[in-house]
This record gives structure tokens, sequence and C-alpha cells, in this order.
């Protein structure tokens, strides 16, 4: 089976977690991609959407799918989304579509977090992916410093502004064995909006793609 194919696979999956007639929180992403062509061509009604992304907006509207602003709502059932790295106990790593603040503050409003992805992104220990650093243009130089004396190498993401008109840091070299303590540090950082390692919002479910079919993690 082919990535695309257990994209699909888990996309269809997170269908079973959504209620219909209430408001879902929809991540970023190609494997979201496929649950948000889910949700559309199963005609199953819902009172909207709080999307992460423009593009995840974009691609909910093209297909008829209601998108509220999040300031809308006070809480969500459910957020949906897919990870760059996930653990065995929910701790996710996120940010490689350079969406992770509007990521967090969705998954902050959620009761539920699932998370979709492929079997490649379940790993025992968070940071062989770079984790992305969503920063204040004018910090970025003083942040990176300071993850450079940590022993990790930072690298600007060329020709990327996020939707809030930051920059976004991928640090690679990590190997981060307490996430919600280091998410927990570098988010007082002066200048980070966001660090993309969720431990404070781990996934409460996780549908894994694998060549055997789904599999389902809870936490």
């Amino acid at each position: 089976m082919t990535q695309d194919e257990l994209k699909t696979l888990v996309g269809q999956a997170a269908l079973q977690y959504v209620t219909p007639d209430t408001v879902v929180g929809v991540g970023t992403g190609s494997t979201v991609d496929k649950f948000i062509d889910a949700l559309a061509a199963s005609g199953m009604r819902i009172a909207g959407a709080v999307s992460s992304s423009v593009r995840s907006t974009e691609r909910m509207k093209a297909l008829g799918i209601p998108v509220l602003d999040a300031s809308e709502v006070e809480s969500l059932q459910v957020y949906i989304d897919g990870a760059d790295e996930i653990d065995r106990q929910g701790h996710m790593v996120k940010g490689g579509g350079a969406a992770l603040t509007r990521e967090k503050i969705v998954a902050d409003l959620a009761k539920t977090f699932v998370c979709i992805a492929d079997e490649s992104k379940l790993v025992d220990v968070l940071g062989a992916f770079p984790v992305p650093v969503e920063v204040i243009p004018m910090a970025a130089a003083q942040i990176a410093r300071r993850f450079r004396a940590m022993g990790a190498e930072p690298v600007l993401r060329k020709d990327c502004v996020t939707d809030n008109s930051c920059h976004i840091l991928d640090v690679k070299g990590l190997r981060i064995t307490d996430p919600a303590a280091f998410e927990a540090e570098v988010s007082q950082w002066p200048g980070v909006v966001t660090v993309g390692v969720f431990a404070r919002n781990k996934a409460g479910v996780c549908l894994l793609g694998t060549a055997q079919g789904v599999r389902t993690m809870t936490f």
C-alpha cells in the first residue's frame, strides 16, 4: 500500500470521531486533505469547522463545508490533524506545514485530539524530524543561538512566512526525552510564538495507517 493510500485510509477512518451537527476542528497537511475530502464525500451534515490554516479553509469552502472563526466557538468535541512525528505516549512534533501556532490554538479548544498519520510517523523518541519553532523575525538569530548552545542545529526555513507573518526555525539534532518540559521551556523564550512539540495538547487517539489497515492507539 502506498503512503498516499495509507493517508486516504486514515482520513476516512477519522470520520467515526465526527458527530453530526457539531463543529469539528480541522488541521493542516496532506493527510488532513484526505479527511476533508472524506468528510465532504460522506454527506455528513456538520454545524461547521474551525480551521487551522488558510490552506484547509480554502479546501473546505471549495467543497461546501462551512468554516467558522475560532472566536465563534467555546469548545470543540474533536480536533483532527496529522503529525510529523508521534511517540507512544501521544506527544507529537508538528509544524512541517508551518501552521503550528493555529494548530495549537484549535487543539486547545478541543476535548479530544485525533491524530491521523501513517506508520512512518511513529517514533520512540521525538526529534529525528527537525522541530519547527515559529518565531518573531527580530528574535530569530537570538533564538537560534540558544538552540546552538544546547547542541542543536537551527535552520531558518527559506521563503517561509507563516499565516501570522512570522518565520520558522527548523531545529535539527534534538532528542526530546521529556516533551512536556521541552515545550514549557522553549515556549518561555522571548520571541518564540510556538514550539512544534505538542505535549500539553497531545493526542488522545492516533489512527495509524499500516499495511495491515488502520491501527488505533489511545493515550
